[in-house]
């Protein structure tokens, strides 16, 4: 039905409606004048307008026997709001006197006068409009009114304009005038649950919550049906079993008051139905089936309310089972009134099974059509389960059978014979007592082959179905690997003996399962079976498989929907789990999650060295009685860090012979704590508490919280325990504001018994921020809900919230470390599937390994691509990550015609490493701008540019600081190196901008030049000719002896030849060595003055540099 057809069929009853909301608030009629009898005082009207014009006059009769206030006002009901006033007007009457009259002007708003133009943007849609008037004076208030005739939006003139509108303004509203107004989609019949859900049994389900509708018919026949309601309910179930208690809830709504209201869907401890609602008269009725649900078949209910009557419809095996109640009174139901809830909550369990798709039809239906959907996910839910069950009996009828030694085969082969066979030996002591058939055994061959290898430990009863699923899940994995590389060969044999496993209940198995098939490791992609592996690991309470589950929503990756109300229905349960792990983190199953990456190896090498070596300090200085040395040790032996093993007898010797010093109040209070809990040591609560008194003395804070926790868990001294709380909370302690929120919460606090859960939040809000587990899932809690007053619904923030608490966890954190010690060992695949497990479940740290391995053992560039792509999309990525996938995309890009997407990616993703600190990804920056790309604005404020800079600032601005964060990191030369060339060259710019300063520069490159060609031609010279000056110098003297007589004729007389000119024979030697040492001193004066010029060159650069 359109929006048309709704307001033809739903104007009358809108009308009827508001004229009794005015006519609530002013009870007099059109007519009625008020007298005072006593007093003598009345108003009425003389005359006044019977419909709605502008400017139209009021005149008023009245009377005051003292000072009084005259009061005209016109109230006006849409269809949105009633009471909305337009028109008021004030008079104060100071003198008393004989009847006075009153004239008033109306004058309306336009939006009441016109219909919609261009000069009148807003039309008001009036229903009512009433008239009134009234005096006051200090005896009381006399009223009259009138009802005034509304002109229909339709028939209202058009608006004269005030102004000449300009041309673009005329021409968009005749195009938005020409447009065909179309009737808006409503959310009539809503899709509550689009992907299978697995519900554990447990207190924790998924919140959905139904909005006004925005057409404003729609909604105001909503609003009547609260109290007259016709809807109609359909989901699909999958019961593993009925309740464990007496009831256990499927679906149900809770009101804001965190109340329960209609409807209420019950599932007994027998498997009936218990159908609940609220009633218009106040209080609830409910009814109950005479028909069981079945057990591991999908089961459809279908529920229809209209008015008192409620029809509920079952249907499994294409057989349906119809079951009609009537109540005494009409049922409430307001759908927006605060949430429907499927499974459980704080309030009630859910039950164990799974949910289908869940439909609701906010105006009811005649017949509802709703199909098994995704039908391939949910029959592979139910073929497992059948599977499953048909495993544990054959195991069962097998352990009987070995324990009773009534073994078939006489060799011992464990193979229920055919019959024939049985005829053929019917006289013969063996028979056959097995209680599988032959079909099943051959269709499990894998599965009971693997049983008869376990036949020793079965005949001694040490085989349970742990062990077993565990020995299941260790064969599958090796079947899984070839060699010793990583190189995954997912066959038939492997594939049943992780499929079994899973079935006993080892649900790692059951995530590798859907790791695998999702990923297409081994094998082909297949999502359907990955979904329904993922489904039985979360049904299985893992923390692991409901992490998967709860990531998977959160991001919408392999076909999971985006959905972070089932996020948080997964992360709760984990939430929930790890504050109870984190009081048990120094077992040996846990430990502290160590953020260690496998390309990064070699630093974690040289922290154990360094590590031991801190170790062998530690011990001898906490041998020699240094406290501090002893808590270090104690607390590293205590939970297994810097390489330790975990030691808790050794720790706590340590631990004792520091709190017992009495001077460290860290080490006193951490001692006291295991003597009141009695880890490790025998309680002793009076050597505890005195312990926490000196400790609280000396400034320990926490010692204040142990104190509180003492008197109010201890003593039930609630008075004390409070004001020692609220002490530790002031001074910053995590756990004094949470245990001060449950006081909160709980209503205990002496003298303020009310329940304050607005404090409590606050407390576990802030508790959270400093990390603390519990209160973090409390605060996620009120976020997701958004039931708190003043707390707006945030289920994303939740999600997060509790994601960061669950990679915490100790399970995780032991995961990781046996991943790590299997990779030192050599042992590839060992580590891969750990490091998958792990990966699987949102962690960055282990996708960023699994990617690192698919790289080293050559896995393929899908398995890289798969887990770093995930690494980057968490919310705390490693800035290695961000850069290699960068890395890829930009080289995907620049490969050939890529899509600039991929361009925009890499320099996003350089955006995030350069906003972690990381020298590599700021330099990568730089390399870009330098090819002309411009810089995210996101980015700017970060390297404190803006978009007017010029790119050499910018590029400046980014080198200097990548060199400011460098800190011995890579990355940081290159980024210095750069920042030098690219100041040299604003420099150089700079000095070319003055004539002088040109001049210098042209003339240090004209001296380079010279410097160039002088030096080697001064070196030739000089290796060529080394005594010039003393050949020159006996030239002068050889000539002339000691008595001075001329002993070289052949100078003195000269040469003749072929009666040539007079050429005297050393005239042309000394010539030749004349040039020569000019030429030297040319060169040496060429050197000085370009030495000059460079010198005054670096001289200036250096100035514009600094």
């Amino acid at each position: 039905m359109t929006s048309e057809c709704f307001l033809k069929h739903g104007y009358f009853s809108a009308s009827l409606i508001t004229v009794l909301c005015v006519l609530q608030v002013i009870p007099a009629s059109s007519s009625s004048v008020g007298v005072d009898s006593s007093h003598h005082s009345f108003i009425a009207f003389a005359s006044a307008p019977d419909k709605v014009v502008d400017g139209s006059t009021v005149s008023l009769h009245y009377h005051c026997p003292g000072p009084c206030q005259l009061t005209v006002r016109v109230l006006a009901t849409t269809l949105q709001e009633t009471n909305l006033v337009i028109f008021r007007r004030k008079w104060l009457i100071h003198t008393p006197g004989d009847i006075g009259t009153h004239q008033v002007l109306l004058r309306f708003p336009p939006s009441i006068l016109y219909r919609g133009s261009l000069h009148n943007r807003e039309v008001l849609e009036v229903v009512e409009l009433t008239l009134g008037a009234w005096i006051q004076h200090k005896d009381g208030i006399r009223r009259v009114s009138k009802q005034l005739q509304i002109t229909p939006v339709s028939e209202r003139p058009t608006r004269p304009p005030t102004e000449c509108p300009s041309w673009p303004s005329q021409l968009m509203w005749r195009i938005n005038t020409l447009r065909f107004a179309r009737c808006r989609q409503e959310a009539v019949e809503m899709d509550l649950l689009t992907f299978p859900l697995a519900s554990t049994g447990e207190g924790f389900g998924v919140d959905c919550r139904v909005q006004p509708l925005i057409d404003t018919d729609l909604e105001r026949l909503r609003r009547r049906a609260v109290t007259k309601p016709r809807v109609a309910l359909s989901m699909w179930i999958y019961l593993v079993q009925w309740c464990q208690e007496k009831q256990c809830s499927i679906f149900y709504h809770l009101n804001r008051d965190e109340k329960f209201d209609s409807p209420l869907i019950q599932l007994s401890d027998t498997g009936d139905l218990i159908i609940q609602a609220h009633l218009t008269e106040g209080g609830d009725e409910a009814f109950r089936t005479n028909m069981a649900l079945p057990l591991w078949t999908w089961t459809r209910l279908d529920l229809y309310l209209e008015g008192t009557k409620v029809q509920l419809d079952l249907t499994w095996d294409s057989q349906t089972y119809v079951s009609n109640y009537e109540f005494q009174n009409k049922i409430y139901l307001d759908d927006t009134d605060g949430r429907f809830v499927i499974g459980g909550s704080r309030y009630t369990r859910g039950i164990r099974g799974y949910y289908g798709s869940i439909k609701y039809y906010r105006f009811g239906t005649n017949k509802i059509s709703h199909d098994l959907h995704p039908k391939d996910v949910l029959m592979g839910l139910s073929e497992f389960h059948t599977e499953c069950e048909e495993l544990k009996d054959m195991t069962s009828s097998y352990q009987q059978e070995i324990t009773a030694s009534h073994f078939l085969s006489p060799v011992n082969q464990g193979v229920c014979l055919p019959h024939f066979v049985q005829i053929q030996r019917q006289f013969t002591n063996k028979t056959c007592k097995h209680r599988w058939s032959w079909e099943s055994q051959r269709k499990h061959n894998t599965f009971f082959h693997f049983l008869r290898t376990m036949e020793e430990q079965i005949s001694k009863g040490n085989l349970s179905f742990k062990h077993l699923s565990s020995g299941l899940f260790d064969e599958g994995v090796g079947a899984m690997f070839t060699g010793d590389q990583v190189e995954i060969n997912m066959t038939e044999k492997s594939r049943a003996l992780l499929r079994s496993a899973s079935c006993f209940g080892n649900h790692k198995a059951s995530l590798l399962l859907a790791s695998l098939h999702l990923s297409g490791l081994g094998q082909a992609v297949d999502q359907p079976k990955g979904h329904v592996y993922s489904l039985i690991g979360a049904l299985g309470d893992d923390r692991f498989a409901l992490m998967h589950a709860g990531y998977k929503h959160t991001q919408g990756f392999d076909g999971f929907s985006k959905d972070f109300d089932m996020a948080y229905s997964y992360y709760s349960n984990v939430g929930a789990q790890s504050n109870v792990d984190v009081g048990k983190t120094h077992h040996s199953s846990q430990h502290i999650l160590e953020h260690i990456y496998l390309w990064k190896l070699q630093d974690w090498v040289h922290r154990e060295v360094a590590g031991r070596d801190l170790m062998d300090f530690l011990k001898y200085q906490a041998e020699g009685g240094d406290v501090e040395s002893q808590k270090h040790l104690g607390a590293m032996l205590y939970w297994g860090q810097n390489g330790l093993s975990k030691d808790i007898a050794s720790a706590l010797q340590w631990l004792e012979r520091s709190a017992l010093q009495m001077k460290d109040p860290e080490a006193m209070y951490d001692y006291s704590i295991l003597l009141m809990k009695g880890q490790g040591v025998k309680r002793n609560y009076t050597q505890a508490v005195d312990l926490l008194n000196k400790a609280a003395e000396m400034g320990s804070i926490n010692a204040l919280n142990g104190l509180g926790w003492y008197h109010g868990i201890i003593l039930h001294d609630h008075t004390s325990a409070v004001k020692y709380f609220e002490q530790a909370a002031f001074n910053g302690s995590e756990d004094g504001m949470f245990n001060l929120a449950v006081y909160h919460l709980s209503g205990t606090i002496p003298g303020r018994p009310q329940r304050n859960e607005t404090a409590a939040f606050l407390h576990f809000l802030n508790a959270s921020a400093l990390g603390h587990v519990g209160a973090s899932v409390e605060a996620a809690h009120y976020l997701s809900t958004g039931g708190l007053k003043g707390v707006s619904q945030d289920t994303h923030r939740a999600v997060r919230m509790l994601k960061k608490v669950c990679e915490r966890n100790g399970h995780l954190g032991f995961m990781i470390r046996e991943a790590l010690q299997a990779y030192l060992r050599g042992s590839w695949h060992e580590a891969f599937v750990k490091y998958v497990l792990a990966a699987e479940t949102g962690l960055s740290l282990a996708q960023s390994n699994v990617a690192h391995l698919c790289e080293e053992q050559d896995l393929g560039y899908d398995c890289q691509w798969r887990y770093q792509n995930y690494s980057i999309l968490n919310y705390d990525p490693h800035p290695s990550a961000l850069l290699k996938m960068g890395d890829y995309l930009l080289a995907s890009w620049s490969s050939g015609p890529g899509s600039l997407s991929a361009l925009v990616r890499a320099v996003w993703l350089y955006s995030r490493a350069a906003l972690m600190g990381s020298p590599q990804g700021m330099f990568n920056l730089f390399i870009l701008m330098q090819q002309g790309h411009s810089l995210p604005s996101g980015i700017q404020d970060f390297f404190n540019v803006s978009r007017h800079d010029k790119p050499n600032i910018v590029m400046e601005k980014i080198l200097t600081r990548c060199v400011e964060s460098g800190n011995g990191e890579e990355g940081v030369e290159p980024c210095a190196l750069a920042l030098l060339w690219v100041q040299m060259g604003r420099a150089l710019r700079s000095m070319s901008q003055s004539a002088p300063q040109h001049v210098l520069v042209c003339a240090s490159f004209l001296s380079l030049c010279v410097i160039i060609v002088s030096v080697p031609l001064k070196i030739c010279l000089d290796q060529k000719h080394p005594s010039a000056r003393v050949v020159a110098q006996r030239a002068r003297t050889s000539s002339v002896s000691q008595d001075g007589i001329n002993t070289n004729t052949a100078e003195q007389n000269g040469i003749m030849g072929g009666g040539g000119p007079y050429i005297p024979a050393g005239s042309l030697r000394i010539s030749v060595q004349n040039g020569k040492r000019w030429l030297s001193r040319t060169c040496d004066l060429a050197l000085t003055l370009a030495g000059l010029v460079l010198c005054a060159f670096w001289t200036t650069l250096l100035y514009h540099l600094l």
